[in-house]
């Protein structure tokens, strides 16, 4: 994403990265690219939530894009954004929401998964679809060269459905 938003034409500027995981490849990356960027411990959920609020309010930021946060957000958090929130999940939403999603396809023996951007609800995994991209499962395909492929496409998938945001 952030890659991307330095595109010219991109629909949006990053203006903050937050974190609850010091090591996030999203934190090397702001600091990378001189963004500015908060990590707050998820330890204790209201106090995340308030205090990144207070920094998105600061900022003025409308729009949120969640990568590799594997918090639920509250309802009330979710409301304060008017549902101006993506996520990407690993599955072709509505399959295989939450966790699991590459040993629950393989063992279920799908040809296919994917991944799937979508706007955040109160219920994980659940709001209207954006964009999904779908792939094969191959025959010898473990969790882990799954989760590289579905991975790769996610990088792909998640700028696309930003701009089909902003049409």
């Amino acid at each position: 994403i952030i890659k991307s938003s330095r595109e010219y034409n991109f629909p949006l500027v990053i203006k903050l990265v937050i974190s609850d995981n010091r090591n996030a490849f999203g934190l090397k990356y702001a600091k990378k690219y001189n963004i500015p960027y908060k990590y707050y411990s998820s330890d204790n959920q209201n106090l995340f939530e308030r205090n990144s609020l207070v920094e998105l309010k600061k900022r003025k930021i409308k729009f949120l894009c969640l990568a590799g946060f594997m918090k639920i957000l509250s309802k009330n958090f979710i409301r304060s954004f008017h549902h101006k929130i993506i996520n990407i999940h690993p599955s072709l939403l509505p399959k295989f929401k939450g966790l699991n999603t590459y040993n629950r396809a393989l063992k279920n023996n799908e040809k296919y998964t994917g991944c799937t951007v979508h706007h955040v609800s109160p219920q994980p995994d659940s709001g209207n679809i954006i964009l999904k991209k779908k792939i094969i499962i191959y025959d010898n395909d473990t969790e882990n060269s799954l989760k590289k492929r579905i991975l790769k496409q996610e990088h792909k998938l998640y700028p696309e459905a930003i701009r089909c945001s902003f049409r």
